[in-house]
């Protein structure tokens, strides 16, 4: 049995790999295990948003809205590439909130928190925005207002990366079995998923953050009974071909008070979600179902000149939100904020329990996990750092990523610009990393469709923790939606060759 590590830390998400990064920032010794791939469920299901949460202010949710826009700004600051500003253009008619309402709830979206590199919001007539030419006629007035874009897998992978670099042990398809206290330690035992093999580690506190999971781990994985309890939540996404030019995106109001959005995707898609749903079944079998499907076609319809059906629906997917239960009646007005259980620190070793939370708020929540576990560990708290210090690929001088753009641009001319962009969009600083001293397609290697070279595949095998095709084209890229077919044949093929050459170095 090797040393105990200071920190044990059950799922990699975006809360488990946020406060793995933390806590390594801070001198403890981590180590993170996740069933399956690092943002395989909830992490990688959501609307690729990070935002302050506009409709949370019905719901008198103001201290989750204004963290939630201060972190808006400091992620935006943290990893410019991954996350950009977004339009949203909001249409109003009579039958909806009173216009009243709703200024009222943008002009404190406005002001709750500092804004830095976002406009403010603005009341607008459609005969002059672009908007007007894809909305139906009726529809002549409402709002705009700012908030980002996310990569919301990539995000997490980034948080991975940057807790190993700075010393913590990240494994995927690494499953806890069972932990118990023994003493003041944790004693875990582990399954690598891949081998089967299992080994038993100890640590001196242990962190929850299964997400869908966290009740099971509680329960099941370490006997534990709780009064604190998730209510599962699924949401369900479309994906349809392009259905209107411009990079702004809606947020459209159904009559019955949930909001639904569509946003620019992937260039050639449109992204329509989601639905919130009471969800009781297995987390990862979830699915949308013809009824939501359905919902979503309709409520981008009742705006839209042009209709969309369910025959336009080209990719969907959907995840489940582990949301701590308040016992709301009303799915949509589950509070999205998080609760933090600690257990122990005194006579057994510290457990902390996740429950809840949002992709835009994980920093935070990392920073007051800490805040709590590390005096219940008898340590210090040290330093809060993540603020300001930026994620992988994001260290670009005033987080300016047009101006790096134009000098990977500049330094690889001969290469396809488009290739280039989604490079310097999915990687940051880190592209050259890639690109070498490549001159021409050729020196990359072999190009295996939608311009993903043998160099990318490396890369991400070496520095992102890939081990399956899906891995590659969904969760580290989206590139399954624009690659020919043949090709995720042709990356799993080389995928075998390099785990056979490589053996347990690959995993």
């Amino acid at each position: 049995m090797t040393a105990p590590v200071d920190l044990l830390i059950i799922g990699g998400g975006i809360n488990g790999t946020g406060i793995a990064r933390d806590a390594a920032g801070r001198g403890l010794s981590v180590l993170l295990v996740e069933q399956d791939d690092l943002a395989s469920h909830t992490s990688s299901a959501s609307t690729k948003l990070v935002h302050g949460g506009l409709r949370y202010l019905e719901y008198y949710e103001f201290r989750l809205v204004r963290e939630a826009l201060m972190e808006r700004e400091r992620l935006l600051t943290i990893a410019p590439h991954i996350i950009w500003p977004l339009e949203f253009v909001l249409p109003h008619s009579a039958e909806q909130r009173p216009a009243w309402m709703i200024r009222a709830g943008l002009f404190m979206y406005d002001h709750l928190a500092k804004r830095r590199r976002l406009p403010a919001s603005r009341a607008v007539r459609f005969g002059p925005h672009p908007a007007a030419a894809i909305l139906k006629p009726q529809n002549r007035k409402g709002f705009t207002y700012a908030d980002c874009w996310v990569e919301d897998s990539r995000l997490v992978v980034l948080n991975a990366m940057d807790a190993r670099e700075r010393g913590a042990d990240v494994r995927t398809r690494t499953k806890l079995i069972t932990a118990r206290a023994e003493g003041m330690l944790w004693s875990a035992d582990l399954e690598d998923r891949a081998t089967g093999a299992r080994e038993t580690v100890t640590a001196r506190a242990m962190v929850n953050a299964a997400g869908p999971w966290v009740g099971d781990v509680l329960s099941t994985r370490l006997g534990r009974n709780t009064q604190k309890t998730v209510r599962m939540i699924k949401g369900s996404h479309i994906i349809t071909r392009k259905l209107y030019e411009g990079d702004f995106a809606f947020i459209l109001q159904n009559p019955d008070k949930r909001i639904v959005f569509a946003v620019p995707y992937e260039h050639d898609f449109t992204l329509i979600g989601t639905t919130d749903i009471p969800y009781e079944a297995d987390p990862a079998k979830v699915e949308i179902t013809p009824a939501e499907t359905d919902y979503l076609c309709d409520s981008v319809s009742r705006y839209f000149r042009t209709p969309v059906t369910p025959a336009d629906v080209v990719r969907t997917y959907s995840g489940v939100r582990p949301l701590y239960d308040d016992h709301a009646a009303n799915a949509s007005a589950v509070t999205r904020d998080y609760v933090l259980d600690v257990e122990g620190g005194t006579d057994r070793p510290a457990l902390l329990s996740v429950f809840g939370g949002k992709i835009t708020t994980y920093r935070k929540l990392a920073e007051h996990a800490l805040e709590k576990l590390l005096p219940a560990m008898g340590r210090p708290t040290g330093t809060s750092w993540t603020a300001s210090k930026p994620l992988p690929g994001g260290d670009m001088p005033n987080a300016d990523f047009d101006a790096f753009f134009a000098g990977l641009v500049k330094r690889y001319s001969a290469l396809p610009e488009p290739m280039l962009h989604r490079l310097a969009r999915a990687y940051g600083t880190r592209a050259p990393r890639i690109l070498g001293n490549a001159v021409i397609m050729a020196d990359l290697g072999e190009n295996y469709g939608g311009d993903l070279t043998e160099a990318e595949i490396d890369y991400l095998v070496t520095h992102e923790f890939v081990r399956d095709v899906e891995d590659i084209l969904w969760r580290r890229s989206k590139l399954a939606l624009h690659v020919p077919e043949g090709t995720a044949s042709r990356v799993a093929a080389r995928l075998q060759r390099k785990k056979v050459r490589e053996g347990a170095s690959f995993l």
